[in-house]
């Protein structure tokens, strides 16, 4: 059920991310690593989707961030009835606004 959940969570930051204008679908999840982020975007960045009600902030950056290569780690984390937040680096985040 957890799996499903996830499966769910990745579709629905997907979907945000594409009707905000920016290409993105799932991705495909067997093996982890930069070729294989939770989903796959025109974003310069490895996308990692966390739909669960407690976060293991440090663990869900570290994951992302040894699957990135060399693109920023973000994680996408949601609980139940609650928003989409997003955690990344400040480092990465200033590099990000500074491209736009």
């Amino acid at each position: 059920m957890s799996r499903e959940k996830g499966k769910r969570g990745e579709r629905e930051v997907a979907k945000l991310l594409s009707d905000a204008g920016y290409e993105s679908r799932r991705g495909v999840q067997f093996c982890g690593g930069g070729d294989s982020p939770d989903v796959v975007s025109e974003l310069p960045c490895h996308i990692e989707v966390k739909r669960t009600e407690k976060l293991n902030l440090w663990g869900a950056i570290d994951q992302a961030s040894k699957d990135a290569d060399d693109m920023p780690p973000i994680v996408f984390h949601r609980p139940s009835h609650r928003p989409w937040i997003v955690v990344m680096y400040a480092e990465d985040f200033l590099m990000l606004l500074r491209k736009e």
